[in-house]
């Protein structure tokens, strides 16, 4: 088989020359991340229409995005590609990786007859298994519980050492005084008992116990009315 047949077979299969447009061999990824990479072109081939192709077969894969032939960015999906005119380069990004987003793609550029590509492979490394249970919930999670319990706390106070021991001295006076005004009133009427019978007894002429019996001095007037003779006793006058 002659060269020119070689070289005409790799141009109908789709494989350009180095210098028509170049890219990344190989592109690596984290599952649900993103990468971005770029593939260069010639100057000739400012105006035209560049896209992301999929698919390991040139001939049979599928277009994902295209630019309109200006350097206004395309989205679509989870794919966005943009063409840098002056810098003879297309960026090309692909957001929320997923494992199966691993396969074969290619950068291209449309043109009459034949399209301009290069092969670029894709891979897609699994996500770290803190990386998957991090999620962002868990810490609004936490501050609204947080929250929650302050405000719970706030609407309840609690009672510190000063507020304990002022509710002490209160309730020692509420027992304290009930008890002395009984003390006193007890004392006044054991007081006024005695009175009452010491004043009794002075009335019947008997001694208050515990004192000096009281003193009599005899009755003349009655003891001469009596006989001379023989033996009598004498009359006594006692106060009261």
């Amino acid at each position: 088989m002659s060269l020119l047949t070689l070289f005409s077979l790799f141009w109908l299969s789709g494989y350009s020359i180095a210098t028509e447009i170049t890219g990344p061999t190989t592109v690596n990824g984290l599952e649900r991340g993103s990468l971005t990479l770029r593939c260069a072109y010639g100057s000739q081939w400012e105006t035209y229409l560049k896209w992301w192709c999929r698919g390991a077969v040139w001939s049979s894969c599928q277009i994902l995005v295209k630019t309109t032939g200006s350097e206004q960015e395309v989205k679509r999906d989870r794919l966005s590609i943009r063409d840098d005119q002056k810098n003879h380069t297309f960026t090309v990004t692909m957001k929320d990786l997923r494992r199966d987003d691993a396969d074969t793609y290619w950068c291209g550029i449309e043109r009459t007859g034949t399209d301009l590509g290069v092969k670029v492979q894709v891979t897609i490394d699994p996500a770290s298994t803190t990386a998957s249970t991090a999620t962002p919930t868990m810490p609004t999670s936490t501050t609204f519980t947080a929250l929650v319990t302050l405000q719970e706390t706030s609407s309840f106070p609690t009672l510190n050492s000063h507020h304990l021991d002022n509710r002490y001295k209160v309730l020692k006076l509420s027992v304290l005084l009930p008890l002395v005004f009984s003390i006193l009133l007890l004392l006044l009427v054991a007081a006024l008992l005695l009175v009452w019978r010491m004043m009794k007894r002075q009335k019947k002429g008997t001694a208050v116990p515990g004192e000096r019996p009281l003193l009599c001095k005899p009755d003349l007037a009655a003891d001469q009315s009596l006989p001379q003779k023989g033996h009598h006793k004498a009359l006594l006058l006692c106060p009261g």
